[in-house]
């Protein structure tokens, strides 16, 4: 009886949410590790510009390459992302803007996952300290019960995953983004070291 429980769990897919290369290296390899098969969906209409969606999505092609995973590409819609955010733009990093973007992706994540069949899913994003781990849980449970899913809450910074997400991309040479994606954050930025 335990090595058919052993079959069931290996064969659990989850869908993994990825909002860069740096941040999903460790989820990737711990929920791998719990038994999980992994299948990461980039989503992320928020990157701003177009040159930088196409680094982080090749950081994110090469990460899944490395761990063997399927990766599903979202569409590549910032319209979308300005449209639902529309009215925030000035709020403070971790402000409504924030959370309204978390809410995009992880619907949008949410509602491939009942396309592909899948009944939980997750996302990288709590592994940066730059983010709301309780907001983002908070978000997620709620998209979860609107689509009858199930949201895998975790928070990957615990037993030091940043250090072990940041050394799976150093070795793998992975592209490091030096802003969170959108616009305003750049802008943001670029007020700071201006």
């Amino acid at each position: 009886m335990a090595d058919n429980q052993n079959t069931i769990s290996s064969t659990k897919k989850i869908l993994l949410h990825a909002c860069c290369g740096i941040c999903s290296g460790y989820p990737i390899s711990l929920l791998k590790d719990m038994g999980y098969t992994v299948i990461v969906y980039f989503y992320n209409p928020n990157i701003y510009p177009d040159i930088e969606y196409q680094k982080r999505l090749e950081a994110e092609i090469t990460l899944c390459k490395h761990f063997n995973c399927e990766l599903i590409i979202g569409d590549y819609e910032p319209e979308v992302y300005y449209d639902f955010v529309k009215g925030l733009e000035n709020e403070p990093e971790k402000g409504a803007r924030c959370t309204k973007c978390f809410e995009l992706r992880l619907d949008k994540t949410a509602q491939k996952a009942l396309e592909l069949g899948i009944d939980e899913f997750t996302t990288s994003m709590p592994i940066s300290p730059h983010k709301n781990y309780e907001k983002l849980t908070s978000v997620g449970e709620k998209i979860a019960s609107k689509y009858n899913l199930k949201y895998f809450a975790y928070n990957f910074r615990k037993q030091d995953g940043f250090l072990k997400t940041n050394k799976i991309s150093k070795e793998l040479g992975l592209y490091r983004q030096n802003y969170c994606g959108c616009k305003f954050a750049l802008r943001k930025q670029l007020e700071k070291s201006g």
